[in-house]
């Protein structure tokens, strides 16, 4: 099922990109490794689908031949009959569980940064609007624009609380980081201590100093979780959560869903012998056509509930699991019904 549809993706994909490919003068080998983490990345997120269409395929031959039909008959269980399936789904799943934790991450990382970097580099996705961000457990950042190609913002505050009380703010109209030395130049800077009686204003045309923040404090990325193994994505989520980040439902889709998605494949393996596992009169073809229905089933609510949890307050655990839990019903009614 990789074979035939991998190539199938990047033959879409390259005929979609390669004006831009071409555009950019892209490098054969960044072109070639940008395929390849391509294909690690959608073989990752869509392998359950590989894996319920594989059984399908596989079990339904076994149906238009009788063969089903003869196991049962000389007394073999259905549970007996999908006991192969299920070790074969755990070996695969096995492999599939490395791969989201620790391949799929490093894959994801050069797929999107080649996006960003030959794709959408002209777009306003390089561009960061009101980032504002608690940086440690005193401090706290705000820009109401940052521009990560030239690496400068405007409307720079940074504030610093002791307690419940502020104790400086800092303001510039615009701030640069500069590679060199991974300093920052503030422009139209301006300092204000709180005083017990009065405040002390400190002001500069311009400044060159040091923060305690990097720059990607400054520019938060949005699939910056999916380029992260498990240790590091359990430290990022713990550290976001104190900085008080807007994307924490996003990175927990993305950390909860790498245990979802494997045991997917489990529930999808169930439903598939319980459908293709009788003999219909339609044969092969109408085992295909139920199957790639109830796939397309599957990943709307995947997609559905996923985005719900990424755009509101709704609970990213609940959204991850509620799609598993409702086809873990389905599977269990077809397996009843398939014994029959």
């Amino acid at each position: 099922m990789l074979v035939l549809f991998i190539p199938i993706g990047i033959t879409v994909h390259l005929s979609e990109k390669i004006d831009k490919i071409l555009e950019n003068e892209v490098p054969f080998v960044e072109v070639a490794q940008y395929f390849l983490d391509f294909t690690i990345y959608f073989a990752n997120l869509l392998f359950p689908l590989f894996l319920f269409l594989s059984v399908i395929w596989f079990t339904s031959k076994l149906a238009n031949n009788t063969e089903v039909i003869a196991f049962l008959s000389s007394g073999v269980s259905i549970y007996r009959f999908l006991r192969p399936f299920l070790i074969g789904a755990t070996i695969v799943c096995i492999g599939a569980l490395v791969m989201a934790m620790y391949l799929a991450p490093m894959a994801s990382k050069g797929f999107n940064e080649f996006s960003y970097k030959y794709y959408k580099k002209n777009k306003k996705d390089r561009q960061q609007r009101n980032v504002y961000r608690q940086i440690n457990e005193n401090d706290y950042i705000y820009v109401s624009y940052f521009n990560v190609k030239e690496k400068s913002g405007s409307n720079f505050t940074l504030e610093h609380f002791e307690g419940n009380k502020l104790i400086f703010k800092i303001f510039a109209n615009r701030i640069e980081y500069n590679e060199k030395d991974s300093t920052y130049t503030l422009k139209n800077y301006t300092k204000r201590t709180i005083g017990e009686n009065e405040d002390i204003l400190e002001s500069k045309k311009i400044l060159d100093t040091t923060f305690s923040f990097e720059l990607e404090d400054l520019t938060p990325v949005e699939y910056i979780a999916e380029t992260l193994n498990l240790t590091e994505l359990n430290s990022f989520i713990e550290r976001e959560k104190e900085r008080g980040s807007s994307y924490i439902n996003r990175y927990e889709v993305v950390k909860y869903k790498r245990w979802s998605l494997p045991i997917s494949a489990y529930i999808l393996t169930v439903i598939a012998v319980a459908v293709s596992s009788v003999k219909r009169r339609g044969g092969m073809g109408v085992n295909l056509a139920l199957g790639i229905g109830i796939g397309m089933i599957f990943i709307f609510f995947d997609k559905i509930f996923g985005t719900m949890a990424m755009q509101s307050d709704f609970s990213p655990l609940i959204a991850t699991w509620f799609p598993n839990f409702v086809f873990t019903i389905l599977a269990v009614y077809l397996l009843k019904n398939a014994k029959r």
